[in-house]
């Protein structure tokens, strides 16, 4: 048979739909993946699947009624996505808060990073097989909720606060169950890591699964969880302390491989150093107002705007957006679960924002996970989905 009657075989690849509403995702993703056998060779991710228009309806909406749309973004940690936008026009005006408030709100975004990581951590597991620390470990995850609930009536999607400050003080039921969680946090963490951490099914699964390089993990602009599993030690409430986190003492950790393991204990061990910071905040909370004297932004009391006629002046203005608003650009980011989330702001003096750009982590890291996963199994790029905890409302903002 000559050369000429020899044709060339080609190889045959698989076209997978990896979503968007498959259960393994943990939220509306669509990948198209290219497999060679259980091999991944290609993966295209499909960006804005879900997108919503975040940041033109917030320039359509006055400062005050935008909060509600931060709650939609990470809203597995909604109070830390609603302080870092009251933190962001509280840069633009100029506002100073009180010490208490501060304290307050330290242990709100704390209490949102341990739920957090109680999702990601037992999600890792339960998609290497292990349910059982995932149904025992929700429990605590239920109570920060009870916590958020007492404080502002809402648990999930929050709406946790005002610019100035908290819109109230902490109801006796919120400490209450606050110390309830002090006492159990510790106990419940311990059982969840004896079960998984050092389990040979988990860690033949994790290790060296979905690895990627501090250097990649920088020129891709990691941060948060993800980028200190790499092996960088960046943390924005040690670089530019906010909400007075420089008068707390807590440890970054830090991994090496910046593997899915890795990813999983350092949202582990930073579940503990929450912990910390929030026992050391109720030690240390100082006296004084929960809010600033900032009537221009901050709503009056109920019973004020019934009885008195400046109150319901002021509560007009504010909530029609009548509220003068410097002009001004002013970037603020905060340590939210997945890592800097940062608020691009820009006034031309109007009632709205002239421009208002969400940085949100999970963006950022979904570029990277068509390379992490190449080369890999499938299985491999489920887990590594996982321990990034992309969240589908950050993504698609």
């Amino acid at each position: 048979m000559t050369d000429d009657f020899v044709k060339e075989e080609k190889k045959e690849y698989t076209t997978l739909n990896l979503g968007p509403t498959h259960p393994a995702t943990h939220g509306i993703f669509q990948n198209i993946l290219t497999m060679d056998g259980e091999i991944i060779v290609d993966a295209v991710p499909t960006i804005g699947y879900i997108h919503r228009a975040f940041e033109k309806l917030a320039e359509r909406r006055p400062y005050n009624q935008i909060t509600p749309i931060t709650d939609r973004l990470n809203y597995c940690s909604s109070p830390i996505n609603n302080m870092g936008w009251h933190m962001t026009v509280e840069k633009l005006i100029g506002c100073e808060i009180p010490k208490r408030a501060e304290y307050m709100r330290v242990i709100i975004m704390e209490l949102s990073r341990i739920a957090d990581h109680i999702v990601c951590d037992t999600v890792i597991a339960v998609d290497t097989g292990a349910l059982t620390g995932f149904l025992y470990f929700f429990q605590m995850r239920e109570l920060i909720y009870e916590i958020f609930e007492a404080i502002c009536g809402s648990r999930l999607t929050t709406n946790i606060g005002r610019i100035g400050g908290m819109e109230r003080e902490f109801p006796q039921e919120a400490w209450l169950k606050l110390d309830k969680f002090m006492i159990e946090f510790p106990k419940f963490h311990a059982e969840f890591g004896a079960l998984v951490n050092r389990n040979r099914i988990f860690m033949d699964r994790t290790i060296n699964c979905g690895p990627i390089s501090a250097d990649r993990a920088l020129a891709y602009s990691f941060s948060g969880p993800n980028l200190r599993a790499s092996g960088v030690d960046y943390d924005v409430r040690v670089a530019k302390p906010y909400s007075s986190y420089q008068d707390f003492d807590f440890n970054i950790p830090i991994g090496k491989a910046g593997d899915v393991y890795d990813r999983y204990m350092v949202r582990f061990d930073e579940m503990m150093e929450s912990y910390k910071i929030i026992r050391q905040a109720i030690d240390k909370m100082p006296t004084g107002n929960f809010h600033a004297d900032l009537p221009e932004f901050y709503l009056p009391p109920k019973e004020d705007v019934y009885n008195k006629m400046e109150a319901l002046i002021y509560h007009f203005k504010i909530v029609m957006g009548e509220t003068d608003v410097p002009k001004g650009e002013v970037y603020h980011s905060v340590e939210a679960g997945n890592g800097e989330l940062g608020y691009y702001l820009i006034s031309d003096g109007g009632r709205n924002p002239f421009r208002l750009h969400f940085r949100r982590p999970c963006f950022i890291f979904y570029q990277a996970y068509t390379e992490m996963i190449k080369g890999r199994m499938l299985s491999d790029a489920i887990l590594t989905l996982s321990s990034l905890n992309v969240i589908a409302g950050e993504l698609d903002a």
